[in-house]
């Protein structure tokens, strides 16, 4: 249903486009944020309506308003920006001054929709479901790779070296390493706290710091840049495999 909702929406911004044989702008291709939005939101209150009632769907919005969590919690939401930062100034340092971080503040209108709509259909319905079973980690792993396809259809308008040419099969890559990564870690702060709201502000992280510090590099380096920060929040990732997806469970 997600998908469904999603990829025909964003072929619904394209269509008129395609339909001329004009080449997809990039305003364009901002639009066809917004559309895919509906896709996780719409299915995940749905589907929760379906499998749980009404009961559920009240469930659903009310773990979305828990707050009141210990505050170390809230610490791991500093995770994406100081990884960021780290590979960039490496890179910056080892390889090239290109890889400096860039400063777009208004990409945080970019993270908060994403993160505060996606996720209520990714943790608030599909995740729980899929975890069921007791084994979160495998589950948030699965839930990543499936989280990284729906993106195909805007992937060639993410990161700052949009369009990225014949390198978009390779960022494509990246991106959905990375982005599995970071959905294993929602899914852990979600494993450990029940709130959806501290998933969602983990989402907005994630996606406000890559739009806002996303260097203005060549389509070949954003693919480097992207790997090497995939491959840094697997690290991470690591670690919260050896000490177990949510306390007192052994995955």
């Amino acid at each position: 249903m997600t998908f469904a909702i999603s990829w025909l929406g964003a072929l619904a911004v394209v269509a008129p486009a395609l339909l001329q044989g004009q080449e997809l702008s990039n305003f364009t291709g901002i639009l066809i944020f917004p559309a895919m939005l509906l896709g996780p939101s719409i299915s995940g209150i749905m589907m929760t309506g379906i499998v749980s009632g009404k009961a559920g769907v009240k469930e659903l919005f009310r773990r979305m308003g828990r707050g009141r969590v210990p505050v170390r919690w809230y610490g791991a939401l500093l995770i994406p920006p100081a990884l960021v930062f780290g590979v960039l100034f490496s890179l910056k340092a080892l390889v090239s001054p290109a890889f400096s971080p860039n400063h777009f503040w208004l990409g945080v209108l970019f993270g908060v929709p994403a993160g505060f709509l996606e996720e209520i259909g990714w943790t608030g319905f599909a995740f729980p479901q899929m975890s069921a079973n007791g084994n979160a980690l495998g589950s948030a792993v699965v839930l990543g790779m499936i989280w990284g396809i729906w993106h195909l259809p805007a992937i060639n308008f993410l990161g700052a070296a949009a369009p990225h040419g014949a390198y978009w099969f390779r960022f494509f890559l990246a991106f959905a390493v990375a982005m599995t990564a970071m959905r294993v870690l929602i899914s852990w702060l979600y494993a450990n706290t029940k709130s959806s709201l501290l998933a969602q502000l983990m989402h907005v992280s994630s996606t406000g710091t890559l739009v806002i510090f996303s260097p203005r590099v060549s389509p070949a380096q954003e693919v480097m840049w992207y790997a090497v920060y995939g491959c840094v929040l697997w690290a991470v990732v690591g670690v919260v495999a050896v000490r177990g997806m949510s306390r007192g469970q052994n995955h």
